[in-house]
């Protein structure tokens, strides 16, 4: 449905010809990289989603004289689903089949801004503006056949995009012209009664899957142009190291170079075939002399490391006079928990395309952001933003920021060399694994009272973490622009605010407790290049609090969930609750030796999609492994579009936690990085994947869209604990629960 050089060009879809034309303004969002993590969205008001931006329907929808349907979103398909709900969401609204939806996801010469795609806004953002301007296209659309027929609107009806009523019919493309649907939004004019839906609500395939089972171009790893050629960059051992020297006649003399790309410290290699830069880059990096770069920290002390560094305190929460307040009778529980630096690992290493022709520079890449991609890289290139395009094709992995703008910004600079080339750049696994931003270390240091009848008398939180945020724009934090002679170094940091939160995501307790304090300590200083990981801080923060509150509930002698239900007020937080509980079989559930059982639950940000996680483990006494076994969680995201889009999200979430929770871990010396590849950063297998996974769709018809995709990382990480403590009566705090720690702490 993406076509990733697609037929229409910018100029001939602002051209009229008998279809409704879109032309709306392709300016700055205000808030483009950092502030869509931070941005709490309102679907509820005049303008809802991303209408607040874009408030014109033919922003959104295009129809033909030919009948044709075109849909626009911002937002990129990255594995979530989302261009399958989009569709589904324009095909009810506009009352046609399937099949006449074409979707064009993000691209800066043809769709909104919508900044990125993050912090599981797609459905908030995206999906509520298409809603609601899809279904005042169709009553536009409706209220102008009533007039050309003469009949009262209410007796008309829509049979598959034809308007039918006093024994005629209209096709919807007889009706468009070109300013037909330049109307502003009117989110008051209801969609469809939720009763009435056939399409939003029902499990429609994948539209994003076939292409990717049957080998078609599908990632942007895939993308062969007319005339390609490939590049190499080297980079160097440590961030910010500069380069002194390097033989570069002797590699452009080399078989099949058509030459080598310097700019500072900045190096690459082009080549006819990818077999030759990359034997030219081997050659390249050999020769290369670097000098200075960052002093990197020492991976066995990353949790001191983040304590001793200088900090911002924040208190992010506070209820009664704070503090330990303790009282007659009550018993101190305290705890700290630790997080590693953990990366994204995508599967396929960062890739993009770089064509400068007539001169004008177009970027193919899985950035998250192609207006805030196409803002960094203009500025790291000192030219307009007009000049630059960036169209989105997916990438085989990632939910965050990972290489992928740098590998974008790599494609614009070696591109502008070798004018009228398409240039393909794809990382090394060694440069991905090496050069990605992490996602940060952490610390939480947690103590609580409890009184005599088992309640929790007081609650202190401390969290230690840099940044979760170095998205692009600016330039400053493309990798690429580190090394130019017009170097831009260093990164900028970002601490994102509640209610939405970065390091501090999630830190918030959902539970009523009467004396709650919460402080965040920010660290400004990066020890290691770190960004957007999936879920942000939150990952850390509800396995942190989720094991707590077990141990609490451990220690006050109560059921880990009748003490939760006891605390929460919230009625759809009791319903997830309750549902994964009563489908696990919680109450009945037999333990066995080495066999125990785990429960968590959060709802993403205090705002978003609501997880509850039931899960059985088996740990095995001599190796330390922990094998998952059934896993049951409840989900409420509001409306539901496809429920099995949102299974897919909580599913995805639960292995990719359960890969975070007991194997990953940037491994660093003083002298560099060691996780290189897969035997030095070791990700979850098929073997270990749990042997079953069942979710619970809570469906909230006419309610908001909750962002899913970030919602089960920390339930599902905080339950795998709980039912390793429940299994084996050894409570482990220090992320990853490696075989190697359940064993000392068997052995302890």
């Amino acid at each position: 449905m993406n076509d990733p050089i697609p037929d229409l060009t910018r100029r001939g879809l602002l051209s009229g010809g008998g279809a409704l034309v879109v032309s709306f303004a392709i300016g700055p969002r205000l808030a483009l990289a950092q502030g869509e993590e931070a941005e709490v969205v309102e679907q509820r008001g005049e303008l809802p989603g991303s209408l607040k931006d874009y408030p014109f329907v033919d922003s959104w929808i295009r129809i033909g004289a030919d009948d044709t349907i075109l849909v626009m979103t911002g937002k990129a398909e990255l594995g979530q689903g989302i261009k399958t709900a989009i569709i589904q969401i324009a095909a009810e609204q506009l009352q046609v089949a399937l099949p006449r939806i074409t979707l064009q996801t993000a691209d800066t010469g043809m769709t909104p801004n919508e900044g990125y795609t993050a912090a599981s806004h797609s459905m908030e953002e995206s999906g509520t503006a298409v809603l609601h301007a899809a279904a005042q296209a169709r009553r536009v659309l409706l209220d102008l056949a009533a007039g050309r027929l003469g009949v009262p609107v209410e007796t008309l009806s829509v049979e598959d995009g034809v308007i039918v009523g006093a024994g005629q019919r209209i096709r919807y493309g007889e009706l468009v012209d070109d300013q037909l649907l330049h109307v502003r939004v009117d989110a008051r004019d209801e969609a469809h009664d939720p009763s009435g839906y056939t399409i939003m609500g029902e499990p429609v395939p994948r539209v994003d899957i076939p292409p990717k089972l049957t080998g078609e171009v599908a990632y942007v790893h895939d993308l062969r142009l007319p005339g390609m050629v490939h590049a190499r960059v080297v980079r160097p051992p440590v961030y910010d190291a500069r380069l002194e020297s390097a033989d570069i006649a002797a590699v452009e003399a080399m078989p099949g170079v058509l030459g080598v790309v310097r700019d500072g410290s900045y190096l690459a290699v082009v080549a006819e075939g990818e077999y030759q830069a990359v034997r030219a880059m081997a050659a390249l990096q050999a020769s290369a002399r670097w000098t200075g770069g960052m002093t990197l920290p020492d991976g066995a002390g990353i949790a001191d490391m983040l304590r001793s560094l200088p900090s911002q305190e924040n208190v992010i929460h506070e209820t009664g006079p704070g503090g330990a307040a303790g009282g007659a009778g009550a018993r101190r529980v305290e705890a700290t928990y630790t997080r590693p630096y953990q990366m994204h690992g995508s599967i396929g290493p960062s890739c993009a395309v770089g064509l400068a022709e007539d001169g004008g520079l177009t970027v193919w890449s899985h950035t998250q952001g192609v207006y805030p991609d196409r803002a960094a890289i203009a500025e790291m290139l000192g030219v307009s933003e007009d000049v630059v395009r960036v169209i989105h094709m997916e990438g085989s992995g990632c939910y965050g920021h990972n290489g992928a703008d740098d590998a974008a910004a790599d494609a614009a600079l070696i591109a502008r060399a070798f004018p009228g080339r398409p240039v393909r750049v794809l990382w090394m696994r060694e440069q991905e694994h090496m050069w990605e931003p992490y996602g940060s270390g952490m610390v939480v240091s947690a103590s609580a009272g409890l009184d005599p009848s088992g309640g929790i008398s007081d609650w202190s939180y401390d969290l230690w973490s840099t940044t979760h945020v170095t998205r692009p724009p600016p330039a400053r934090n493309l990798a690429p622009a580190w090394l130019l002679e017009r170097s831009l170094w260093p990164p900028k940091d970002v601490n994102i605010p509640q209610p939405a939160g970065g390091a501090d995501r999630n830190a918030v307790p959902p539970y009523t407790i009467p004396n709650a304090r919460v402080v965040e300590h920010y660290i400004p200083v990066m020890p290691l290049r770190v960004s957007a990981l999936r879920s942000l801080g939150a990952f850390m923060n509800v396995f942190a609090l989720e094991s707590f509150v077990d141990e609490l509930a451990l220690a006050a002698g109560a059921d880990p969930v009748a003490f939760r239900l006891a605390r929460l007020e919230d009625p759809r937080a009791r319903e997830v609750v309750q549902a994964a509980a009563d489908r696990f079989g919680w109450a009945d559930f037999e333990r066995g030796p080495g066999r125990g059982r785990g429960f968590a639950y959060a709802r993403y940000k205090n705002l978003a999609a609501y997880c509850a996680v039931a899960m059985e483990v088996e740990v095995e006494g001599e190796t330390g492994e922990i094998r998952i076994g059934r896993v049951v969680a409840a989900c409420d995201s509001g409306q539901v579009v496809n429920p099995n889009g949102i299974a897919n999200q909580i599913e995805g979430g639960i292995v990719q936690s359960s890969s975070w929770t007991r194997f990953e871990e940037v491994r660093v010396t003083p002298d560099g990085i060691l996780s290189r590849d897969w035997a030095s950063y070791p990700i979850l297998r098929f073997p270990h994947a749990p042997a079953s996974v069942e979710v619970h769709v809570v469906d909230r018809p006419g309610e908001p869209f909750l962002g899913t995709g970030e919602a089960a990382q920390g339930p599902a990480a905080a339950a795998i604990a709980n039912a390793v403590a429940d299994a084996t009566g050894a409570r482990l705090r220090d992320l990853p629960l490696t075989a190697e720690k359940v064993r000392a702490a068997l052995a302890g």
